[in-house]
């Protein structure tokens, strides 16, 4: 078919740069966009990764066609109390609110 539109890696990642930047919220009867500072506050053994992951997937559909483990969230210690968040996407690391 020509015409046909092809979503690129770079359009993926902009997608998600969007979705991170957007609190939930910000567009008018919607719940589309993120909290990731709430992500810290609670424990990761209760799943808020993956319900991250979830949002994220349900607010983004065109991430619902990727592969499984194409999509992951990272946290890294940097300091005592300070942990940076990173979002791999298809080998392309995005930092949470970097």
């Amino acid at each position: 078919m020509t015409g046909m539109a092809t979503i690129t890696g770079k359009d993926i990642s902009d997608m998600i740069r969007h979705w991170l930047d957007t609190p939930v919220g910000g567009y008018l009867g919607s719940d589309y966009g993120q909290d990731a500072k709430s992500l810290l506050q609670l424990a990761q053994t209760d799943g808020a990764a993956e319900a991250f992951l979830q949002k994220m997937q349900k607010d983004i559909p065109a991430l619902q066609a990727l592969p499984p483990g194409a999509l992951n969230l990272y946290g890294v210690s940097s300091g005592v109390d300070r942990v940076d968040l990173f979002i791999e996407v298809a080998g392309e690391v995005i930092q949470v609110g970097g």
